[in-house]
């Protein structure tokens, strides 16, 4: 521990260092990059900045307008609305899922974390390290508040069509104050402040009330509350952030070292592996039983091994369970929503499920050398890593089809559509985790709109295209109504086939 007589020379070296290094990066990057680099570089982010914002600004206006028109005698896919749900009880809860996933994002990048390069000297240095650490977080937070607020300002066009622009503006800059109270909480429980159950508990609670306060969007005392609060917890932490662990402060920039170099890679797969590469809850005791029965055969043995391994590695049930509520929650909100909005919903969830099922076949895919060592045909081992995903999307899938025939959206025979699709979204969660990261020596593509990376984006595509392929026939059954034999043997067909494909293609290498 620092003592307070030196903690002011302390501070002033550490503010020394910071300056030397902040410089020495820059006059190394300048020297790198011309400035003509710089301009072609300004132009094509600003174009494609501008092409896409014009792009997103008229979808939210085309989206309001419909919402706004819209009839209470409006086709949906259900028939019936058994349980009316107000509109801001959903915005409610949808402010309120954004605001934990702030957090939970927050918590695992760590708010206060330092770099590779920074965590090599500076933490071994014996001085104090706020100057070190405190910057960065000051710039997280302010970049997290802007980004909430310009994140919000188009949901609120959409949700409220009523407000006035001043109160968009407000319910924006509300939100945006309470993106950086999320934070803020983070590093409070990084500090170790708040313990972690009482943690958990302070901050859901806390959240809650933040993602209430932007309903109130006509009374400006709504904003002044939350940006009140956003600076007093910054005040609490500003002063004990060099206080935070030199292990935690690693984990933090390895982790957020890991997720930006993959952001920028396009790789979807080492992102995941990034963000949860520090659970280390593992639960064995469920698999237990089933590892100590003998099996007969090379294939059982690996079929029973992937068992355990997913059962081990114990997918949460939570986000599974949140997605199949947003999917019927969002057909039971007062007015109902376009048919298209709806039937997007329900992609979108399905997909998101189906990503979080995969996390055995990514581990897997990163030493695929393993797989060749067994004595079995490498087609055999790739039904042995889809067989788990397959059965659980197929029980999720039967699940939703169950509540939508409930609703009336179809028959019965809905369910077993349903569980088709599992079984086609299971086997594209294999594609996804074997896909190989983006050939970055294929030039990008002229269009109207800018250069676009084909074949990066075709690589990260992969395993997300046989995931909503396998959904087709379903959406087309709820659109119909009914569900005709025809649709039913087009799902067969289609989901055998991505079964196939996913099972026999070989990956190729990097």
């Amino acid at each position: 521990m620092l003592t307070a007589a030196h903690s002011a020379q302390d501070r002033q070296l550490a503010s020394e260092i910071v300056r030397f290094t902040r410089q020495s990066a820059k006059r190394y990057k300048r020297s790198r990059i011309s400035w003509g680099t710089r301009f072609v570089d300004a132009y094509s982010w600003g174009l494609g900045i501008g092409v896409s914002l014009t792009i997103a600004a008229s979808f939210v206006l085309a989206l309001r307008n419909e919402i706004a028109d819209r009839a209470s005698t409006q086709k949906s896919i259900i028939g019936a609305q058994w349980l009316v749900l107000p509109e801001p009880l959903l915005w409610t809860s949808i402010t309120f899922a954004a605001l934990l996933a702030v957090n939970n994002l927050a918590r695992k990048l760590g708010p206060v974390s330092t770099n590779g390069a920074e965590s090599s000297w500076w933490l071994a240095l014996p001085i104090d390290r706020r100057p070190m650490v405190l910057p960065p977080f000051i710039r997280k937070a302010a970049f997290t508040a802007a980004g909430s607020a310009v994140i919000y300002l188009p949901f609120s066009m959409v949700t409220a069509v009523d407000r006035a622009p001043l109160e968009h503006l407000l319910a924006s800059l509300t939100f945006g104050a309470a993106g950086a109270i999320a934070l803020v909480l983070a590093a409070l429980q990084q500090l170790a402040l708040l313990g972690p159950r009482w943690g958990t508990v302070t901050t859901a609670a806390a959240l809650l009330a933040c993602s209430v306060l932007p309903m109130f969007s006509s009374a400006p005392w709504a904003t002044a509350v939350v940006t009140v609060a956003a600076v007093g917890l910054l005040a609490v932490v500003v002063p004990r952030a060099g206080q935070v662990r030199g292990t935690e402060l690693a984990r933090g920039g390895a982790v957020a070292g890991h997720a930006g170099a993959s952001l920028f890679m396009m790789d979807a797969n080492e992102v995941l592996r990034a963000l949860g590469g520090n659970r280390k809850r593992i639960d064995g005791g469920r698999a237990a039983r089933l590892y100590a029965r003998p099996v007969r055969g090379p294939l059982a043995a690996l079929i029973r091994a992937d068992v355990v391994a997913f059962i081990r590695l114990n997918p949460p049930l939570l986000p599974s369970i949140l997605w199949l509520a947003s999917c019927v929650a969002i057909l039971l909100v007062e007015g109902g929503l376009p048919e298209f909005a709806q039937l997007a919903v329900i992609v979108i969830c399905g997909c998101a499920t189906a990503s979080g099922l995969g996390g055995v076949a990514r581990k897997t895919a990163l030493v695929p050398e393993l797989d060749a060592l067994l004595p079995l045909h490498p087609a055999l081992v790739r039904t042995s890593r889809t067989l788990m995903p397959c059965l659980a999307m197929a029980v999720w899938m039967a699940m939703l089809c169950s509540l939508l025939a409930l609703l009336g959206a179809a028959n019965p025979a809905l369910i077993g559509v349903g569980a088709l699709a599992g079984v086609g979204m299971g086997a594209g969660t294999l594609r996804a985790a074997t896909r190989t990261p983006p050939d970055w020596t294929a030039p990008p593509v002229e269009t109207p709109f800018g250069p676009v990376p084909r074949a990066q984006l075709g690589s990260l595509m992969r395993g997300l295209d046989v995931t909503i392929l396998a959904m087709v026939p379903l959406l087309v059954a709820l659109y119909l109504g009914y569900v005709p034999m025809s649709v039913i043997a087009v799902q067969a067909a289609f989901s055998a086939g991505i079964f196939l494909l996913v099972i026999l293609t070989r990956p190729k290498r990097s």
